[in-house]
């Protein structure tokens, strides 16, 4: 499939610390690459690049055919592209209703409360008092209901249930199916698996591996988290 979302040599980190260097890959429309590896060894910090809360030192991130490579984070948003952060995803002093509702271009959540059947019975509950997986949740389905092209989601199965995951998974291949493209950063391999069109693994801030999910085993995955 042609790529919608490309990301060529990206390097960069926090200050002078370079984190992931000469990092490549790309995404199709309907298409979730999924990118795993073991605990600093650089995901979280390549999904911040792609998004834009962290500056590029080098390489070159483009959607459609336009760079975004030096674009705000507020600039990448109004391209399309959502981001779903590993820690800080909700705001605890507001409530359910409330987080939900911030942005623009907003989806009804009425989809996702279907399958997350407690919220739409907690609009009022404040997000801080919930539990670290429910939180997850909830940073979920406000990512989900943006009206965006791309979603850059960073461990959104921590601490979440199992049946929540597989909902999650749904949802995901549900977008995607719809045109949307997925980049997924999780360590949860089963969750990964199941969705995944594309992987890429890193070590020491580098790709290490890098096969569509046909040329994929579990085993494949389990050999790079054990390096």
């Amino acid at each position: 499939m042609k790529p919608f979302f490309e990301f060529n040599n990206v390097t960069g980190g926090y200050g002078d610390m370079e984190i992931v260097r000469d990092i490549s890959g790309s995404v199709a429309k309907g298409e979730i690459l999924g990118i795993f590896g073991r605990n600093g060894v650089g995901k979280t910090t390549l999904g911040k690049l792609l998004h834009g809360g962290l500056a590029t030192s080098y390489g070159m991130i483009s959607m459609s055919g336009v760079e975004l490579t030096k674009l705000k984070v507020s600039d990448r948003r109004n391209s399309g592209i959502g981001y779903m952060p590993q820690t800080n995803m909700v705001f605890d002093n507001l409530s359910v209703r409330e987080n939900l509702q911030l942005g623009e271009n907003k989806m009804s959540p009425d989809t996702y409360f279907n399958r997350f059947p407690n919220f739409a019975t907690r609009l009022d509950q404040t997000a801080g008092t919930m539990s670290g997986g429910e939180r997850k949740i909830l940073a979920f389905i406000r990512t989900m209901i943006e009206d965006t092209s791309l979603l850059i989601l960073d461990e959104p199965s921590e601490g979440v249930q199992a049946e929540n995951i597989e909902y999650m998974a749904a949802s995901l291949q549900e977008r995607a199916s719809e045109g949307s493209g997925v980049i997924l950063i999780e360590q949860n391999i089963n969750f990964l698996m199941s969705v995944s069109d594309t992987f890429l693994g890193l070590d020491s801030g580098k790709v290490v591996f890098e096969k569509s999910a046909h040329e994929t085993s579990i085993e494949d995955i389990r050999k790079v988290l054990s390096v």
